[in-house]
């Protein structure tokens, strides 16, 4: 059985997480697995991706018992392993999307909110985690999480390390729906489908522009905007978009 599955539907990649017994933790096997999926979404026919976890997890972070003994290198770890699934994930240049079906809890969290946007089981549910045991948020949290809650909310929460139930996360804006449990997945991959046939390009740039938004003066951020409405002038979708409303049809978008 592998750690990590992955399964295409047209231009969509569902990646599965796939250590239900464990509620998804991540052991060194999932570590590389997750490695060869993330290369695999970052083909340019994949155009959208899902991030999911089999079974009733989501993802609770690293497998603790791989860490048994006296010699515990987690700066090791996170450098080496779920920093680099982070950033594979904010590197992405399509629209992410995560079906939370479970418990999502300390780095598993993190992945969660390193997506673009998350569906949510009812069943799903939040935890920190880190601070219960005296840790602080890694696998970026600390840079993801106030981003999409602001400082204070997000600092009251990863302060108290409470679990927060689907319906709370919908509220704060930490996911985009709650579904019934059965019906999360297929929804996340209806909307990555939505989102394989739109410009490509265009959402990976605008996706640059967000992350860049947050620490850019705004002659900075004005400057990219010019910079990046110049490259997608130069792309087929762009060509297409203009053809298409001139010609009063729908676009055929290709992502290039």
């Amino acid at each position: 059985m592998a750690e990590v599955e992955t399964r295409r539907e047209n231009a969509v990649l569902t990646i599965a997480l796939n250590r239900p017994d464990k509620l998804n933790a991540f052991d060194s096997a999932t570590h590389d697995a997750f490695v060869g999926a993330l290369k695999e979404a970052a083909a340019a026919d994949i155009r959208a991706v899902v991030l999911t976890g089999e079974g009733r997890g989501f993802c609770v972070g690293q497998d603790l018992s791989e860490l048994r003994g006296g010699e515990r290198d987690v700066g090791g770890l996170l450098r080496a392993r779920w920093n680099r699934h982070v950033l594979g994930l904010r590197r992405l240049e399509k629209p992410v999307l995560a079906a939370v079906n479970g418990a999502a809890a300390g780095a598993g969290l993190s992945l969660a909110c390193a997506c673009d946007l998350r569906i949510a089981a009812d069943s799903a549910s939040f935890v920190p985690a880190f601070v219960n045991v005296g840790l602080v948020p890694d696998t970026g949290g600390s840079w993801l999480i106030p981003r999409l809650l602001g400082y204070a909310r997000a600092f009251e929460w990863m302060c108290s390390g409470r679990k927060v139930g689907a319906e709370e996360a919908l509220a704060w804006g930490l996911v985009s729906e709650v579904v019934p449990a059965d019906e999360a997945l297929p929804r996340a991959q209806e909307r990555a489908a939505a989102f394989a046939v739109l410009p490509t390009r265009a959402i990976a740039m605008t996706k640059r522009l967000f992350e860049r938004a947050a620490s850019s003066r705004l002659e900075d951020q004005l400057e990219l905007e010019a910079q990046l409405q110049v490259a997608a002038t130069r792309t087929e979708d762009f060509a297409e978009g203009v053809a298409a409303f001139l010609e009063k049809r729908q676009p055929r978008f290709t992502g290039r």
